[in-house]
């Protein structure tokens, strides 16, 4: 039905859309350096139009650098070197714009095994994007370095002290020291159960245990949990709708949700506490709000992120990881949460879960 020629326009068609489908930028040149193919990845990462380099030498139009000045290219040298070589490891290169790109390639040859190169296709990946990543986990060690200091710290040093004047202190004076060391050793645990639960949310490997739970009971029992530790029962307030449908989660899950959520309500807000639980459309939605000063409309798309304390929070303890942590539990059944004003003028953290049986609820 198709002429030749036809069927190679329709071949050459489908092998443009499969480069420009790519989601990395790709250059494709011949043994001798000259641009054969460029997708839009490529152009776009560059700023360079396809049509200013098909047909050119890569040094002409890509002159990639290493830190120290080296022409990334000549370094290359396709036609050069062992025979049995094919993969050239990613590198941060510059070109004279002063972007930096991540830049690998392949050597193709024929035959594959010590054949001459045919082409080379290298491949390009934002290096803002990698340096963001570098910036986060940076963070992520200083944010643990720092938040374990302290505990350890005190655990150190009074078990230290305990260990050589044992005799000398009174029964109340060790079990002060004992009970601070305790409280410490929960804010280590803590602190590596939150990291523990980024890295599953992150690499997708959270596991959701479903079963039937009662929103309410679970919010009845996080505020006596907190009234038994001595905060006034006043300070909270549980509304819980009619006619609930039947939800399937994960109750530790659940539980965590409601704790950070809570948490997060107390530490950085004022006034009484409401926790808000009510049918909707899809399921139910619970809502944890406020009365403090609430978070400017601006700064809402941050708060869920890693790291994100907010104002003057930082004087007030926290990982900056709890929202990040609920976020992802959320997701994880399925639902959503959003963060709004409250009708007090406070914060408000609302999450809808879908209902049904685990079939039906699973994500």
């Amino acid at each position: 039905m198709h002429g030749a020629d036809t069927d190679g326009r329709v071949v050459a068609a489908a092998c443009t859309i499969a480069i420009d489908d790519l989601p990395d930028g790709l250059i494709v040149t011949d043994r001798y350096g000259c641009v054969v193919a460029v997708n839009r990845a490529a152009a776009r990462l560059t700023g360079i139009p396809m049509e200013r380099s098909v047909g050119r030498h890569m040094t002409d139009v890509y002159p990639f650098r290493d830190h120290d000045g080296r022409d990334w290219w000549k370094a290359l040298d396709p036609e050069g070197g062992l025979r049995n070589r094919s993969r050239v490891p990613e590198r941060p290169l510059h070109l004279p714009g002063g972007q930096e790109l991540y830049v690998a390639a392949r050597l193709v040859r024929e035959p594959e095994r010590g054949g001459e190169v045919e082409r080379v296709a290298i491949t390009l990946r934002d290096g803002g994007a990698r340096a963001r990543l570098e910036r986060s986990r940076a963070d992520l060690v200083s944010t643990v370095a720092h938040e374990l200091r302290s505990p350890l710290t005190s655990v150190k040093g009074f078990t230290a002290t305990l260990l050589a004047k044992w005799t000398r202190f009174t029964d109340e004076q060790k079990r002060v020291m004992l009970e601070t060391v305790n409280n410490d050793a929960d804010r280590v645990t803590r602190l590596i159960t939150e990291l523990l639960d980024v890295s599953r949310i992150e690499s997708g490997r959270l596991e959701v245990r479903r079963q039937v739970v009662d929103l309410s009971v679970r919010a009845r029992r996080l505020i006596a949990g907190r009234v038994a530790a001595g905060e006034a029962e006043d300070r909270y307030r549980l509304i819980v709708g009619d006619d609930l449908p039947e939800m399937w989660l994960d109750q530790d899950k659940i539980d965590q949700i409601l704790g950070n959520l809570v948490e997060n309500a107390v530490r950085h807000g004022r006034g009484t506490v409401t926790i808000e639980i009510e049918s909707v459309g899809w399921g139910v939605a619970v809502s944890v709000r406020d009365e403090g000063e609430g978070i400017e409309p601006e700064l809402a798309p941050r708060v869920f992120r890693q790291f994100w304390r907010g104002g003057n929070s930082r004087r007030r303890g926290g990982t900056g990881l709890g929202l990040f942590i609920v976020k992802g539990l959320v997701e994880a059944h399925g639902g959503t949460i959003i963060v709004q004003r409250a009708p007090e003028g406070g914060a408000e953290f609302r999450f809808t879960m879908p209902a049904g049986t685990p079939d039906f609820a699973a994500v």
